[in-house]
This record gives C-alpha cells, sequence and structure tokens, in this order.
C-alpha cells in the first residue's frame, strides 16, 4: 500500500498554504516568494512556481564573512522525473527570448509553509512528490529534500544543479569562464577561480556526474521592472541521479563546509525542533495573551528569528545583528534598534537582545550609532541621527523586560557618553541648540533621518533642522537616563534639566492652523519662505507613541485624529498625505523614480505598529488597535511568504514593494501586538 500523505510537524501548522488555483498560475506562483536563513546572513529564496525571477533568488546565497559577503553559489535544481514510461520536468525557467520552458508548475498540486520551511508538493499520474528546501543555523548550507508520499512503483528523479559564483547584487555573464568542477565522495567540489571559496554539491542517495555546462540568457522579469540588467547565466555543474520507492526520500546538499553531515531527515528534526522551541519561548513570553491570537502572529514569530544575524568582535563574540530586510539589506543601526522589542523580547529571546546591545555599543563613535554596515565588510557608516536615539529606547526596553542591572552597568558609560556628544556636537551638525534644548542635525546633501532617499546630489526628502521625530526620541532618551541613574544611584540632574528644557520648547512644533506637528522647524536657507516644514507626515506619530509624549493630551488626540484620516491605510501609514504637492502613489519603475517615490506617499508598514499604539493611548480602545494590525498580518500570504513586506503603493490595491521581508515592519507588528494584549 502506499504511504499516507506526511502531516505537517507537530506544533508547527501551515499557516501559509495553496492549490493549484495559485500554483498552476504562473504569474500568481512567480509573485509569491519564499525565504529561509541561516542566522549568519545567508539565505535561500524564490517563487512558488521555483523558477528565478530576481537575482537575489537562488538555493545557496552564502555569507562569507558573516553577516556580510553574501556571495549568490546555488542556482537552482532542475528535477526531471521518469515515472510509468513517461518524463516529466518539474522546474519552471524564463528565457530572454519570451519562452516559459519547462513549465514545471503545471504539475505543481500544493504549496505550505510548514513552520518556516516551504514544501512543494508535485502530482504526476498517481505518483505525489514532495519537496521540502531549509538551511543549517550557523551555517552556510542549504538541503534540498524530497519525499515520493504515493506512487505504484519506484520513481526515477534526475537534478541539473545549477551554480554561480557572484556578490548578490550583481549578475553572471559567463562569456568562456572556465569553473573547476571536481568529484569527491558523494558529490563534486567546486572552485570557480584560484582563490574564491570552494563550496560542494552532494547526496548520499544519488549517483553524481560532473558537467560543465552554462545555461545562457535566464530572463529575470522583476529585474526589468527595476530598470536593470535582467539576464543571467548559470552553470549546470553536476547531475545527480536516484531512483525513489514509495515512502522512500533523497536529500541533496549545497554547503560551503567539506564535512557537513548529509542526512536530511536529522536535519528536518533539528529544524522543526528549533523552530517549535521559538514558539514555546514566545508562548512563555506571552502566557496571559497567546491562547487566542491569529495564526499569522505565530507565524511571525517564526519570520522574527530570520533576521536576527551573528556578528562577532573580539569583545563580544557571541554578539548579534539584525538584517534590516531581504533580500538585499544588510545590518543597519536603526532598523536594528527599531526591530529589537519584537524581534526579540516579545519572543521571549532576551539573550538575544543584550548580545545586540553589547555588540553595538563597540561600534559607538563620537556618541553615533553606525547607520549601516558596507555588504562587502569594511568600516561602518555613521550618517544618520537617529540611530543612537533608538538605542536608548532598546535599551529602555531590555532593561523593563529584564532588570539586568549587570547589562545596564556596563552599558550607562557607553550611553552616558553618547548624551554628552549630542550635547557638544558630532558629526553632520548633530547638536543641542542651547536656547530650547531642541536636537538639531544635518546640511548641505546629507539625510539623517528614517526618510533617507538621495539620489545624487538630490536630497529627495530634506529634514534639515529639528525634526518632530528626532526630538521625541531625544526627550525619550533623557527620561531613560534620568531612570537609569536613579536605578545605578547616580545624578539625575543634567538629564532631567535637558528634558525638562526640551519638553518645554516641544511646542514648537505645534501648527495651530492644521492641529497637528510640524514635520520639522529652525529649517536653514533661503529658499523658504518659513523655517517650519507643515508638511503631512506619519513621523509626529512617535510624539504620541514613545513612552513620554511631550504633547497635551487634546494635541495628542488630534495627532492620531489626522493621522487616522490623512494618512493611514490598510497596511500602514503613508509617508506623506495624498493632496501634498509632492505625494506620489505609485512606486516602481528605474532607481532613480523609486527612490523619488520612497518616502512620498508610498505606505511604510513599520509605521502602523507606532500608530495602534498611539491609538491605545489616546482613546484607550483595544480592540479597535487590534482591528488596525489585522490586514497587515494577513499579507503572509500575499507577498514575501510568512513574513511582511518592507514598503506598500501609497495608491490603492496598496500592492507590496521593495523588500519581501523587512525587520521592523516584523518587530513593531509584534510589539505593538504585545503591548496592546498586556491588559486585556
Amino acid at each position: 500500500m502506499a504511504p499516507q500523505r506526511e502531516e505537517s510537524q507537530p506544533g508547527l501548522p501551515s499557516q501559509v498554504q495553496f492549490g493549484r488555483e495559485i500554483c498552476g498560475n504562473l504569474l500568481a506562483a512567480e509573485s509569491r516568494e519564499w525565504l529561509v536563513t541561516n542566522g549568519i546572513g545567508g539565505f535561500a529564496s524564490g517563487t512558488i512556481a521555483t523558477g528565478m525571477t530576481r537575482r537575489y533568488h537562488g538555493l545557496l546565497i552564502a555569507a562569507l564573512q558573516p553577516p556580510v559577503a553574501r556571495t549568490h553559489l546555488g542556482g537552482g535544481l532542475d528535477e526531471t522525473i521518469s515515472y510509468s514510461g513517461s518524463r516529466y520536468a518539474l522546474a519552471t525557467h524564463r528565457w530572454a527570448s519570451g519562452a516559459v520552458d519547462p513549465q514545471g508548475f503545471l504539475y505543481l498540486a500544493s504549496f505550505r509553509l510548514e513552520g518556516a520551511t516551504p514544501v512543494w508538493t508535485y502530482a504526476v499520474a498517481d505518483a505525489v512528490l514532495e519537496k521540502r528546501v531549509w538551511m543549517v543555523q550557523g551555517e552556510n548550507t542549504t538541503f534540498i529534500h524530497y519525499t515520493l508520499l504515493r506512487a505504484n512503483g519506484p520513481l526515477e528523479i534526475d537534478l541539473k544543479a545549477l551554480v554561480n559564483y557572484r556578490d548578490f547584487h550583481s549578475l553572471t555573464h559567463a562569456g568562456d569562464w572556465h569553473i573547476n568542477i571536481t568529484p569527491v565522495e558523494h558529490g563534486v567540489r567546486v572552485l570557480p577561480f584560484d582563490g574564491a571559496t570552494p563550496f560542494y554539491l552532494k547526496s548520499d542517495g544519488a549517483s553524481c556526474e560532473p558537467r560543465h555546462e552554462w545555461y545562457r540568457d535566464c530572463y529575470l522579469p522583476l529585474e526589468t521592472e527595476r530598470g536593470l540588467d535582467d539576464r543571467e547565466d548559470h552553470l549546470f555543474a553536476a547531475l545527480f541521479r536516484a531512483k525513489l520507492n514509495p515512502g522512500a526520500s533523497l536529500t541533496i546538499v549545497m554547503t560551503t563546509e567539506p564535512g557537513t553531515p548529509l542526512d536530511g531527515a536529522a536535519s528536518l528534526a533539528r529544524r522543526t525542533a528549533r523552530e517549535a522551541g521559538l514558539l514555546d519561548s514566545w508562548q512563555a513570553r506571552n502566557e496571559k495573551s497567546s491562547a487566542n491570537v491569529p495564526g499569522w502572529l505565530r507565524q511571525l514569530v517564526l519570520a522574527a528569528d530570520q533576521f536576527i544575524v551573528k556578528r562577532s568582535l573580539p569583545d563580544e563574540p557571541d554578539g548579534r545583528s539584525v538584517i534590516a530586510g531581504y533580500h538585499w539589506f544588510g545590518d543597519w543601526g536603526r532598523d536594528t534598534m527599531i526591530a529589537l522589542q519584537g524581534l526579540a523580547l516579545v519572543t521571549g529571546r532576551a539573550d538575544v537582545a543584550k548580545q545586540i546591545l553589547l555588540a553595538f555599543a563597540g561600534y559607538v563613535d563620537g556618541g553615533m550609532l553606525p547607520n549601516n554596515f558596507p555588504d562587502a565588510g569594511g568600516k561602518p557608516e555613521y550618517n544618520t541621527v537617529d540611530a543612537a536615539l533608538w538605542y536608548f529606547e532598546a535599551v529602555r526596553q531590555y532593561f523593563a523586560a529584564t532588570q539586568d542591572s549587570g547589562t545596564l552597568q556596563k552599558l550607562y558609560p557607553v550611553l552616558a557618553g553618547m548624551i554628552d556628544a549630542h550635547v557638544a556636537g558630532t558629526r553632520y551638525n548633530i547638536h543641542v541648540d542651547s536656547t530650547d534644548g531642541l536636537l538639531y542635525a544635518g546640511g548641505p546633501g546629507a539625510q539623517l533621518t528614517w526618510m533617507d532617499a538621495k539620489i545624487g546630489d538630490w536630497v529627495v526628502t530634506p529634514r534639515t533642522g529639528k525634526p518632530v521625530e528626532i526630538n521625541a526620541l531625544w526627550i525619550n532618551a533623557l527620561e531613560t537616563m534620568a531612570q537609569f541613574a536613579r536605578v545605578l544611584n547616580k545624578s539625575t540632574d543634567s538629564y532631567e534639566g535637558l528634558s525638562a528644557q526640551a519638553k518645554n520648547s516641544f511646542q514648537k512644533f505645534w501648527n495651530a492652523e492644521r492641529d497637528c506637528c510640524f514635520d520639522v522647524i529652525d529649517v536653514p536657507g533661503p529658499e523658504r519662505s518659513s523655517s517650519k516644514d507643515a508638511t503631512l507626515r506619519p513621523n509626529q506619530i512617535l510624539a504620541v507613541s514613545l513612552p513620554v509624549s511631550p504633547l497635551r493630551k487634546d494635541q495628542q488626540k488630534s495627532v492620531v485624529d489626522i493621522c487616522a484620516q490623512r494618512l493611514v491605510t490598510s497596511h500602514g501609514l503613508r509617508s506623506l498625505a495624498v493632496g501634498e504637492p509632492s505625494y506620489q502613489g505609485h512606486y516602481g519603475g528605474d532607481q532613480r523614480a523609486r527612490d523619488a517615490a520612497y518616502h512620498q506617499g508610498t505606505v511604510w508598514g513599520w509605521l502602523l505598529g507606532p500608530f495602534a499604539l498611539a491609538h491605545v493611548r489616546v482613546y484607550g480602545d483595544r480592540a479597535t488597535a487590534f482591528r488596525y494590525l489585522e490586514p497587515l498580518g494577513s499579507n503572509i500570504g500575499t507577498y514575501g511568504l510568512g513574513t511582511l513586506a518592507e514598503i506598500f503603493e501609497g495608491d490603492p490595491p496598496h500592492t507590496p514593494r521593495g523588500c519581501i521581508a523587512q525587520a521592523w515592519t516584523v518587530g513593531e507588528i509584534l510589539r505593538a501586538w504585545s503591548e496592546i494584549a498586556k491588559d486585556r
């Protein structure tokens, strides 16, 4: 008798699943992308249809200098099966000629996420073949695992391994490039050139035949949409062959580790146990509020883990950081600190939060935190004003959750030095204005806040002066330092004095004409008739959502109301209100067009967390706040599967764009849900 269909692993139900209505529709299947990660910056990703539609798709994008130096090694694994006298090609490829060949998506009966593991089920005649893809935690290793769930006899499978070796931002045009492919036990060793990192294609259940045939002019339609090079070559490097009896399994391994174990069943069991542990940690941390949460929230707990990566330092070998977004972002200071509570504290992983905070303390320079770390390695960049201020909020959240006075004692001198540097003045003219206690930042050509799009010398959203959210964060940083000083029996005078002055001066931000906050005040230069920017943007919501609000209660309500009426969408807050002169409701085109629209109406999902918390603060209506979060959470099945996108178009239907998985979107939704649920 043929074996029964395998069920999802206990504790890891499928929150994302599709049948032939999606899988058999090429455009629908290609618009949904899966992602698996390895905890050191590497990842694998592709579409439900299995074909590559962007340069970041592949089975092994390895972080050769974790968490950076990400290098595209494993492109794909093309399956052809022979069964009952017929052959079936299960892969799907788009070619520059316009052809789609083969069209394996037509045999795809279903797709689901099992936990965070993508699972494809192919049906040919009366045979059912299931495929899973996952990565090993802490290794540049990808497993591709096949199980013949049902058949009336044996099935033969041929697997063509496609490889590459390039920076993950670039594309390969092979020319006459010859890659060294050498037989080793259970497979082949691939050495692209002298000095390159070798990698391996292996299986202990299949024969392996080295090959060297270039697949040329593969077409990447999403790169066309982005106005970038859209053709690439991949090398057919090895052919694996095996016979599967009903109920049997086969594993192919792509790895940079020559000695990694090849046992797919054991590796999958470890992955499943790890994911179950992540859910257990979250549930233990949120025991009172986790009973009736929606399935998408549980899925986001697993998604949160995908962003946390190792970043070792000499003094912090267990240091951690956060990948801002997949596929193309590295670890960014601002994004890390905004996302930290949701990704680590809410999920019951305070040890990870501690490692992140200590690791970043080692990078503080001139009172500032790095904006980002270059993909190719090298010195971090310090061109941001808000990363340092979000660091204070992240430390506050950590201490509130753990009461870890030892870590606070270690971080306090770092934090005190950061305050001193801002008072004295640091890079990019970031300094406290002694006349009002508010924080000023910026200069010609500088873009230091999160609205950081810049095209050549054109700063798309100039915010030099005193931005509203920066000063809300500054006041909260000062209040946090006063709190920490009290805990450690130190003087609070300087912090309380600075905070009192800044809070009194914050009324300068109030725009009585529009009954909301100015976005920036003390804007320099003769090019503006006013020194206050009255553009309606969402930054002011942080002046309500942060723990200490410098606004009166009636002003807080007015801010929430105008954001609700003019900026809120089902998937986040617009970065600019409809009707403002620079509003752009569509996000697309080449890089210049995309950057021009990035903060000019594009919807940002992460802002929905602060908005929901601000709404609760003003109205005390938790049920309504939850309803604000639901539509975004339900997006786990529409773009990046099991996770949440970076941005959405400003105009309905608010199509998801940008990164398929964004740390602060996931983190802020988890944080907001947890905070709102605390007192239910």
